[in-house]
Formats: C-alpha cells, structure tokens, sequence
C-alpha cells in the first residue's frame, strides 16, 4: 500500500473511531479534568442561559479570553534592553498564511517611535529633478497597489548556527510574518520625483530613536518596493512602522524601514553601520559578505512542535508547515519522519504567492513510534533548502544571518517534542 493510499485508509478510520467516540461521550460523563461537567452535553451551558454582552461593548475587537496564551513572546537573555530586541510570531498556533496584525514579530533598535501622523513627512531629494515632500493624506493620493508578502528578519534561526538552541517553533523560526500591504508602489514616486541618470541608489531612513538606515540599489527600488500605511486592511500597527514603512519584497527584513521618513537618492551605497558591523555575513576565512539581500528558500513544521506537542496519541496525525521563499513562489515542500532518510511530498493548500508563506500538510498515522520531522522546500527556481551540514561546508560557524538550514524535530513516544539535530 502506498503512503498515500495508508493516508487515506488512516483517514477513513480516523472518522469512522470518530463516530464510536461520539458515541461513547454522550454516553457516560467526560473525564475528570477535562473541563466543567456541567457545561457539557446533556446538560446546558451556562452561556446559553443567560444574555451576553450587546454591541459596540467591545469598539475594536479581540481574540477570546481563553485564548490569551497565544502571544509574541520574547527571550529577555537574548539582547541588552527591550529597546533594541525582538518579539516572536506564535507560529505553532497559526494556521493559513496571513499573520494577524497583532502578532507580527517585532524587532526594534530603539523602541517603539509613537508618531502623529499629522507631523510626519516622507522626503524624497538627491538626485532628483523634483524633490518632494508628503504627507500620509498626499502619500493615499497616489494609485495603490495590495500585496501579500512575508517579510523575515535575516537573524531568523541565527542561534541555530552551532547547533539546536531554543525549544520551540515560535523562537526558532518566528521573526516572520505575512500580510496583506496595502500602499503605493516606490516606482511611481520615484517616476514623480525624477531620478537622475546617475542615481543608483537609494538612503532609506526612519524616524525611530535609532534613526535606522540602509542601502537600497535602485533596480530593486524600481521593481516591486511598496510604501506601505496598512496592513490586512487597517492601519500600520506603531510596532510595525506607523504610519508608513518600507516594504521589500523577498529581501531581509531589516531593509524594511519603520516610520519611513526620508528618501535619498545617491550614485553609490552609503555603507551604513546596519550592513557593515551589522547584516553581513562572516565567513571561515574571517571576510565578511555584505549585501546579501535576498533570503533563501525555507521551511518549518509547525505542528507536531516543541510547544505544539502530540496530545492525541496514536493514529491519524496532521503535520503542519510553512515555506517560503525570497526568489519567488513555492514550488514544492516535501517532508521526511526519520531524519532526512526517506522523503515524502507535502501537500500544497492555500494560496501560493510570490515571496509569500505558503502552506503545506502532511497526513499519516502514526504508531506511536518517536519521529525525527523534517521539511524541506524547492522553489520555482530550482533551489532546494540545504541541510544545516550543507550550509556550515560553506559558511561555516561564525554567522547569525541567513541560516534557511533544514530542521529537526524529535517527537518521542509520548507525543513530546524537543529541538535536535541530525548527522
């Protein structure tokens, strides 16, 4: 029997236990512990006795009560002060692509900047014919475009580079995330301002307290860069750049400057502090490679994870993922059980974007038996994800950025699941 033929017969007797365990719950109470007995059938719930709250109680709405554990989360050794760190997308409780506003990972290298919108300006001069000067309400006069992009910051899974670090999913790969950008294509304002003949590239600067900065070679300016105001339909969130950023599509998230204020057009790149001590990669020979821009295809199981182990013990198992990469779309994800020994395709469901998340399942039943998860993505150009051993032989150890290495997962027999790497 193939693999796919065993999903499907786990399937099929997954539903059919299914029917014999509903059966069963209506014939005897639940077990102890597993909630409130006396909100369970046959009996009434109290919810359903009496009113709830009425309309316009809560003006902007949030998730449930019961839901408050899932979170961005920081790691407080990881960074000096919470000014310059990092929070992490929960990608072990997510499922589709779209990354809820609230969630979306931080990093900052000097706080939240709280902007009035009413003050803020984007300046765009240089090497210009026509400098400009926008507001936010002159910025929505401009055709707009909506995108779907995931933006990763190039440190994502940098503790990894020596070997399994952080327990969980959320910390290993969750300085991701994707949403719908709704904004104004950088082409047109640059077309509006008038970029010299000698322009050829860009000073892209924030407003924070770190004043962030980077290089930006025109051509990517010119090809798919947005400025950005909203996100999945609403507002920036401050954390996220209000009221405009920077959006790079398939390129490392620090590039993606917050509370874009000014644009300078120049005739060489600037060498910043941000892709010089900062976002270059070291390699055995002690060089460093700089503007290395683009982030490479990747992939992680996000469930069975360390904080999403199996609770439901033996039988039909789901395992769930996402893939991504900067060149372009997912072509193809496939998933391995035992270590990278044996590969099996993943299916693709969803939306599969340009230099989006995408989503990939896994179905088979499992014998209780420990597992060693792997993922491990091909996009549309061709470009498999390395292992982590492939990517040390050339890089080395001495790197924190652009780790897109295969990982590990150990789920034991108990259904827990632990951080570790394979030969």
């Amino acid at each position: 029997m193939s693999k796919m033929d065993s999903s499907r017969q786990s399937r099929r007797s997954f539903l059919a236990a299914g029917a014999g365990v509903a059966a069963s719950v209506l014939a005897k109470p639940a077990a102890a512990g597993a909630g409130n007995p006396a909100n369970q059938p046959p009996n009434v719930p109290e919810w359903t006795k009496s009113l709830g709250e009425g309309v316009a109680v809560r003006p902007y709405g949030k998730p449930s009560k019961f839901e408050k554990d899932v979170i961005r989360r920081d790691v407080e050794w990881l960074t000096a002060s919470r000014e310059s760190s990092v929070s992490f997308t929960p990608l072990h409780e997510l499922e589709g692509i779209i990354t809820p506003n609230g969630l979306c990972f931080e990093r900052h290298h000097g706080g939240i900047a709280e902007i009035d919108p009413a003050d803020h300006r984007l300046m765009i001069h240089g090497l210009v014919d026509r400098p400009l000067i926008l507001t936010l309400d002159e910025l929505k006069r401009y055709p707009r475009v909506n995108r779907i992009h995931f933006m990763e910051c190039a440190a994502n899974s940098g503790m990894e580079w020596r070997g399994a670090q952080l327990n969980g999913c959320q910390f290993t790969h969750g300085m991701i995330h994707c949403v719908q950008y709704t904004g104004v294509s950088l082409r047109t304002l640059l077309e509006e301002a008038g970029v010299k003949t000698n322009g050829k590239w860009l000073l892209v600067e924030g407003a924070d307290a770190a004043a962030m900065d980077r290089s930006l070679p025109i051509e990517k300016a010119l090809d798919d860069c947005i400025i950005a105001y909203k996100m999945n339909g609403e507002a920036l969130y401050p954390e996220q750049g209000y009221p405009m950023r920077l959006v790079v599509p398939g390129w490392q998230g620090n590039l993606w400057v917050k509370w874009l204020r000014r644009i300078k057009v120049g005739d060489q790149p600037w060498h910043t502090r941000e892709e010089t001590s900062k976002y270059t990669d070291l390699m055995p020979n002690g060089k460093a490679r700089r503007f290395t821009w683009a982030m490479d295809a990747k992939s992680v199981i996000t469930c069975p994870s360390p904080q999403a182990p199996i609770r439901h013990g033996k039988g039909f198992t789901i395992v769930s993922g996402l893939a991504w990469s900067g060149a372009g779309k997912v072509k193809r994800v496939d998933v391995s059980l035992d270590g990278g020994r044996n590969w099996w395709p993943a299916r693709l469901d969803g939306p599969v974007l340009d230099k989006a998340l995408t989503r990939f399942y896994y179905e088979f039943d499992w014998n209780g038996e420990p597992l060693l998860l792997q993922s491990r993505v091909q996009d549309e150009t061709g470009y498999v994800q390395p292992s982590k051993a492939e990517l040390r032989k050339i890089r080395g150890v001495n790197s924190i950025y652009h780790n897109n290495g295969i990982q590990t997962w150990h789920v034991q027999a108990n259904g827990e699941v632990e951080n570790v790497e394979v030969a």
